[in-house]
């Protein structure tokens, strides 16, 4: 022992000191208490033994690792390896070697370049050193970390974890005997926090004024790495720990075409990615991944990337650890990109030779805007209409704002959804024909102007929801669109072609269409109800009259009313006054018998006054036979003075 040091509350400053004391080949530390040894393990294996409960010590061995970049040493933490004897991580070595010794094993990972070495397994035996890209913190909770006899599980303390959105767990009652840092006078548990992701070592939990007030104290140990050491914890009630639960390292690469959200994590990641409004369009699944990525193109309907103003664009991501539900464990992300749209003058040198004579020419140049698109929904009369019923004729009007652009118009991709992403039906396919004509129909230039295109449709709703979303790609042409010829089947069946203005192009999926920087993506929402809205409990004397109003619009109904048949209209009442259009089955029931009862009287009746009315009106038509034969005997009587007069 070359000294002893108590009342020392830093491990970083205990080690500075061995440091800076060549005599110096190891120390032992707990907490205000630092110990320099002249010797270290290597030389004397017999003198490292388990440290004795009830506190834990840390042993910190001086190493001299042969491993630079450039100018700067490889690792400028505090230590560089955690070394944990009779213990290895089981998982898939990205590189293995036969080394001499342990030291060996420890430059290899440093000097690792291909993929970043978190931790080795060296066999002391037979020098088996097994490089890997995991380690206790990033598979925790899989039980990967073994007792095994003939190693050394030796854990990288030089990578770099991410540090920007991290998450901690709360232990309660708890906390370590021994810490790696103790700092007096902190204000507050974030500022402790704050300390631990800026601390000089891989620090993965803190605690705070358990110890004493204003007391933080921090230690590169966790859960994960305590499994090796009897009772760490000191059980105290109302105390607590904070454990690192995760970080995350978040990068938005901003293309030509799409956004990429790229992820890093400090914990092996399982669960998915995707765009907040579209969780089963856009989304990308992750399976045991430390970095991952979402790429969302801005023409993209499924990822719904919202265009915030001129060269800005923004989407809401969400990191979710189970497949289907969403807990608290979960990160929502908001991503943004900016682009400079500002002119840019580009040279290039080259030399263009021209030979001969030159024709000048009359030429005029002017740059043209691309054109500004809006979807409407409205009636016939091309009124906006933010709401309809069901099966009410409407039309889908796209419209260029600015009336003087040179710009036409053509429409693809439009499809309805029902605004929580479950539902969606495509309407006009990708060569701009529409999928269903009984829906909605072609597109068509308006009557009134080339500049606005038009398909008609009867409103419609999802079951789920009253929301309905229209989205489409819109592309402009100059100087004007060619429609493209679609087969659609008429109320006959028969199959004619007409002009839709979608556009020409190879049908491809979803998932392969390339971003075009020309297409704009608009969205429209409309609420379409039911026709069938019953009314309240309180409305219930209104809904009578208005139902008996309904019943006098129809003769048959109106006949029944006359004919005394009561329990008809106390069905159709009970069935207006519930709400509901389902009938009790003994109702139904007992209507049905009166109806039918009600039609064998009128029928009965009916059947008797008609037979009495051909009665009378036979002997009558009797009388008139009788007497007209009658004067036709007088007439042709010989004996009658009046013949030959007559005529």
């Amino acid at each position: 022992m070359l000294d002893s040091q108590p009342g020392t509350l830093m491990l970083t400053d205990c080690i500075q000191t061995c440091r800076q004391n060549t005599s110096c080949q190891s120390i032992n530390y707990e907490t205000g208490l630092c110990v320099l040894f002249s010797s270290n393990a290597d030389a004397m294996p017999g003198a490292l033994t388990t440290s004795q409960f009830p506190v834990f010590t840390l042993y910190v061995q001086k190493n001299c690792l042969r491993i630079t970049v450039g100018a700067n040493t490889v690792c400028n933490r505090a230590w560089s390896f955690e070394r944990v004897q009779g213990y290895e991580l089981e998982t898939l070595a990205k590189r293995r070697r036969r080394v001499a010794n342990r030291q060996a094993c420890e430059e290899l990972c440093l000097g690792e370049r291909e993929f970043t070495c978190r931790s080795v397994n060296f066999n002391n035996v037979t020098g088996d050193c097994r490089l890997s890209d995991m380690d206790r913190h990033t598979m925790a909770g899989t039980g990967a970390f073994k007792p095994s006899s003939s190693s050394d599980y030796m854990e990288n303390n030089c990578v770099d974890d991410p540090v920007k959105l991290c998450e901690f767990q709360k232990l309660e009652g708890r906390i370590l005997k021994t810490v790696d840092s103790v700092f007096q006078d902190v204000s507050t548990i974030d500022d402790c926090r704050q300390l631990c992701l800026t601390a000089p070592y891989r620090c993965h939990s803190f605690d705070y004024a358990d110890t004493g007030e204003n007391v933080c104290r921090l230690s590169h140990h966790a859960l994960a790495t305590l499994t090796n050491i009897q009772e760490p914890y000191l059980e105290i009630a109302g105390a607590a720990t904070y454990e690192l639960s995760s970080c995350y390292n978040v990068t938005i690469d901003c293309r030509s075409g799409d956004m990429v959200a790229k992820i890093r994590t400090s914990k092996i990641f399982n669960g998915k990615i995707y765009a907040k409004g579209s969780p089963n369009s856009c989304v990308n699944d992750v399976t045991a991944s430390l970095d991952f990525e979402l790429r969302m193109a801005y023409n993209d309907i499924e990822c719904n990337v919202r265009k915030d103003g001129q060269g800005r664009y923004s989407n809401d991501i969400i990191l979710q650890h189970h497949d289907r539900i969403i807990t608290s464990a979960d990160l929502g992300l908001s991503v943004h990109c900016q682009y400079d749209l500002g002119n840019k003058s580009v040279s290039n040198q080259v030399d263009l030779e021209i030979t001969g004579d030159i024709i000048p020419v009359l030429s005029e140049e002017a740059v043209v805007e691309g054109p500004n698109v809006v979807m409407r929904v409205t009636t016939k009369d091309g009124v906006d209409v933010p709401s309809a019923q069901v099966g009410d004729s409407l039309d889908l009007r796209f419209e260029i704002v600015d009336k003087n652009s040179p710009y036409e118009i053509f429409v693809r991709d439009l499809v309805a959804l029902d605004g929580v992403d479950s539902n969606e039906i495509l309407l006009i396919d990708d060569r701009g024909c529409p999928t269903d004509p009984s829906i909605m129909g072609v597109i068509d230039k308006s009557a009134e102007s080339s500049k606005i295109l038009l398909s008609a449709f009867d409103a419609f709703k999802f079951p789920s929801s009253d929301k309905v979303q229209f989205r489409a790609l819109v592309s402009p042409c100059l100087p004007s669109c060619e429609p493209v010829k679609c087969d659609v089947a008429d109320y006959t069946g028969d199959v004619r072609l007409l002009d839709s203005y979608g556009r020409k192009r190879r049908a491809l999926s979803r998932e392969r269409r390339d971003a075009n920087s020309e297409e704009v993506l608009v969205v429209q929402t409309i609420e379409i109800v039911d026709r069938f809205n019953p009314p309240p409990a309180a409305d219930l004397s209104d809904s009578v009259m208005e139902l008996e109003k309904e019943r006098n619009h129809y003769s048959f109904i109106n006949d029944f009313k006359h004919g005394g048949n009561s329990s008809l209209t106390e069905v159709f009442i009970k069935e207006k006054l519930s709400g509901s259009s389902c009938i009790n089955t003994l109702g139904l029931i007992i209507a049905g018998a009166l109806f039918l009862a009600a039609q064998l009287v009128i029928i009965v009746a009916w059947t008797y006054i008609w037979q009495r009315k051909r009665r009378a009106k036979q002997q009558d038509n009797m009388t008139m036979v009788d007497v007209a034969v009658n004067n036709l005997h007088q007439l042709y009587n010989p004996s009658n003075a009046g013949y030959s007069r007559r005529l």
